[in-house]
């Protein structure tokens, strides 16, 4: 699964990715500290966003695919 980020008048930027079978991965200027991503199950994921401030304002969406 993938957890995307838009911000106003922006394009989507990658948070992180899970996976059933290794640890989430996060992509630069983002960590678990701020957006942890919790996967119990293949088809379940949860993104909780910490601290919430102004700056995270945005539309967040999360993807899935089999590959």
């Amino acid at each position: 699964m993938y957890w995307y980020q838009q911000p106003p008048r922006s394009g989507l930027k990658l948070i992180a990715s899970s996976s059933t079978w290794s640890h989430n991965s996060y992509e630069d200027g983002y960590s678990e500290a701020k957006f942890e991503v919790n996967r119990q199950k293949t088809d379940y994921s949860l993104m909780t966003i910490k601290n919430v401030t102004p700056q995270d304002e945005a539309m967040y969406f999360c993807a899935a695919g089999d590959r």
